[in-house]
């Protein structure tokens, strides 16, 4: 890894005690977490609000939620943090920010929110990206963007433009979340590539913004901000938010990425050939290549990773699922009553492989990119009022999410892409044992389970980008697996994913 230019500001850190703190930007909540950059280890990890945060929803497929929301439930998620007591907040010395991929923040010049974020799972500017696709042209979009433009953030600016002229006439700067948290708490506005790739503004071939995006969407250059290193000084944070959340007055924001990229950084998976998997929200597999890659039908999609370079490419090939955690949730809240997510994930295990025949498909969040941008919803099926309970419910959602990650990778695969291990944090869920086998009983493909988070890869992000760390190596040098899982039941898991892959297939013919 390169060394970071920091625009002069020089670290020496001969203090005893180096904390760093990183801020994971959810859509269900925030996290926080705190790690000693000696050691390594977590001294606390706290989430907030405790309930989960609401999508605002107006239309069929529009998604949306409030940046000053996010900006508030941060500072409180880092007063619940500070209120543990476990640690000094003057100790902290720079701060590193995950955040939800793909949302549009739009900025006056007074740093006024002009209006919602339009976020990841909205799939309204889905016909505007199709016809920048077509009109910019397939292969140039493929080459250079390595996506189409979809459902991405330029499509969503362009919405915007289309339908709220005087919103957009009145934008200083476009921002995606994490570039929000960190002009709230520094008043400066940065960017880097890796969020103007996932954003579908960054033109890899010639390492800067897209002529051809800008040039068709007729966008000004003046509404970017200032690109950045991912590992590099964004601001230092202004005397009233130090003395509001209790830092010194020369903290840092160091560090910024998307919530997959993040994610993957945060279990090591930084080289050609590696794969990291999540399943918050959304779920997502991860594969780092070094090839500008694409998917000619793009379904999954290439984006700048944490460690791309022009001389060293990395790029992370990216499944998405939109409907994992949400499809969960919704079982929980609709079905459980007052069970806990681990005491259905109990009832769901005390249920054999395949759920007696029932099916849960679970795409009700928003178009799938992995099935060419098609609504196709949450479906339930195959129920008998005779046999199955709510534990049967609760297993079929757990391996229908499985499922469609299955079908997702078998696309990766498509693409050269070919895990022989996993990497996944022991959160969300993976914490169920019934999703974490048949998750790999259905991908056939191990995975290694660590303790780690977006909070905790943020706050390590953090220390790499003042060079605490020197490079990944001494990074992760503490890092460890807790468990490994491979698969078992391979013929009824196989099976299984045969009778789902038809009946979703039936679905989609019936929708076109």
């Amino acid at each position: 890894m390169k060394p970071a230019n920091h625009n002069y500001i020089c670290f020496i850190f001969n203090d005893s005690v180096m904390l760093f703190l990183g801020i994971d930007l959810g859509t269900s909540s925030v996290k926080v977490s705190v790690i000693d950059g000696h050691s390594g280890k977590t001294i606390s990890s706290v989430q907030y609000p405790e309930t989960e945060s609401p999508v605002i929803s107006v239309k069929p497929g529009w998604a949306e939620q409030d940046p000053d929301q996010w900006w508030s439930d941060v500072q409180s998620a880092i007063h619940i943090s500070h209120a543990t007591q476990l640690y000094n907040p003057l100790d902290i010395k720079a701060i590193g920010i995950a955040y939800q991929m793909h949302g549009l923040v739009l900025v006056d010049k007074e740093q006024k929110v002009l209006r919602n974020s339009i976020i990841w799972c909205d799939s309204r500017a889905v016909e505007i990206g199709n016809r920048a696709f077509e009109a910019i042209g397939k292969e140039t979009c493929l080459s250079h963007l390595l996506n189409s433009p979809g459902n991405f953030t330029a499509s969503k600016l362009a919405w915007v433009k289309t339908f709220e002229p005087e919103i957009y006439e009145s934008i200083d700067k476009v921002l995606l979340p994490g570039d929000f948290i960190a002009m709230r708490l520094t008043g400066a506005i940065t960017t880097t590539a890796s969020a103007l790739s996932e954003g579908i503004f960054w033109d890899f071939k010639t390492a800067s913004l897209s002529k051809e995006v800008l040039n068709h969407f007729h966008f000004s250059t003046a509404c970017f901000p200032e690109i950045k290193n991912v590992f590099q000084v964004h601001g230092i944070i202004t005397p009233g938010v130090a003395n509001k959340l209790m830092f010194a007055d020369d903290v840092v924001i160091s560090y910024k990425a998307g919530d997959q990229p993040n994610n993957a950084l945060s279990l090591n998976v930084l080289q050609p050939g590696e794969v990291a998997a999540t399943a918050g929200t959304s779920g997502v597999i991860y594969a780092v290549s070094d090839h500008l890659t694409y998917d000619h039908a793009s379904r999954v999609n290439s984006f700048a990773h944490v460690n791309h370079t022009g001389e060293n490419i990395r790029t992370g090939v990216l499944l998405c699922i939109n409907g994992t955690g949400s499809v969960n949730r919704w079982a929980r809240q609709t079905i459980a009553g007052q069970l806990s997510y681990q005491q259905i994930n109990a009832e769901a295990s005390g249920i054999a492989i395949g759920s007696e025949g029932l099916r849960v498909i679970p795409f009700g969040n928003g178009v799938e990119r992995m099935l060419d941008n098609k609504l196709v919803g949450a479906h339930l099926l195959h129920i008998n009022l005779n046999q199955h309970k709510p534990s049967h419910i609760f297993r079929a959602t757990q391996e229908g999410i499985a499922c469609a990650m299955r079908y997702g990778l078998d696309i990766m695969r498509e693409n050269n892409i070919h895990p022989t291990i996993i990497r996944a944090g022991h959160a969300n869920m993976f914490l169920s044992t019934v999703f974490a086998q048949s998750f790999v009983n259905l991908t056939q493909v191990p995975v290694e389970l660590y303790h780690a988070d977006g909070s905790v890869g943020a706050a390590i992000g953090a220390a790499i980008g003042v060079q605490f760390y020197k490079n990944f190596s001494e990074a992760f040098i503490h890092q460890r697996a807790i468990s490994i899982i491979e698969p078992d039941e391979v013929h009824a898991s196989e099976a299984l994913y045969q009778s789902w892959k038809k009946d979703l297939q039936q679905i989609m013919l019936n929708n076109r």
